[in-house]
């Protein structure tokens, strides 16, 4: 419930400061969602938009930090909503690291990097948010992009995970019966106004 007292859809949306991720966050305000808006360090713009979005509806938003390579920090992001508004229909994976890793100078670190945030705290913020959303039969949400199953050229490790999230997500669909969608974009290039209308519909 939301500080007016009144029940209106919740969404939890990862990287949601700039670019793509606000936009899904100023479509899914649009179609009367309540926010969760987790960003990692871009605080003037996260503040930039939440003040936005609360010119339009007070009360909408709540902004959530976190580093999303921290695992014990997850299931906080998913507390912290649930915290204010005691909901969640829709988790929306949108956060994402971007960057080439030529197969003769990729690292470890490159790896860990790439993953944590493009496979692996998906799966787990899925796994906190999964019992709250069933209770309202809500939508699971993954931002994935053309890279996840026709590589680019030097970026090998973040095309295998955006494979591992695509994949991931259908896994999810399949095991729970749980609307679970994914959408694609394209980094650097995607027209972020389509990349959340696309995920608005997929989460209903």
């Amino acid at each position: 419930m939301n500080p007016a007292g009144e029940q209106r859809p919740v969404a939890l949306v990862t990287g949601a400061a700039k670019r793509v991720g606000a936009a899904i966050a100023r479509a899914l305000h649009a179609a009367g969602y309540d926010l969760a808006l987790h960003y990692r360090s871009s605080r003037a713009e996260m503040a930039a938009l939440c003040a936005e979005l609360e010119g339009r509806r007070p009360g909408s938003t709540l902004a959530i930090a976190a580093d999303l390579a921290d695992v014990a920090r997850l299931p906080g992001i998913v507390d912290a909503c649930l915290a204010r508004y005691a909901r969640l229909d829709a988790l929306v994976h949108n956060a994402s690291a971007f960057f080439a890793t030529p197969l003769a100078a990729a690292t470890p670190a490159q790896w860990e990097e790439l993953f944590a945030s493009n496979a692996r705290a998906p799966f787990f913020l899925s796994q906190a948010a999964a019992p709250h959303l069933k209770k309202v039969q809500g939508s699971i949400v993954s931002i994935v992009d053309i890279y996840a199953e026709r590589p680019l050229a030097q970026h090998p490790l973040y095309c295998m995970a955006k494979a591992a999230l695509a994949m991931m997500t259908l896994a999810l669909r399949g095991s729970s019966r749980r609307r679970c969608a994914s959408t694609p974009s394209r980094p650097a290039r995607c027209c972020g106004r389509r990349a959340a209308s696309r995920s608005r519909n997929a989460t209903g």
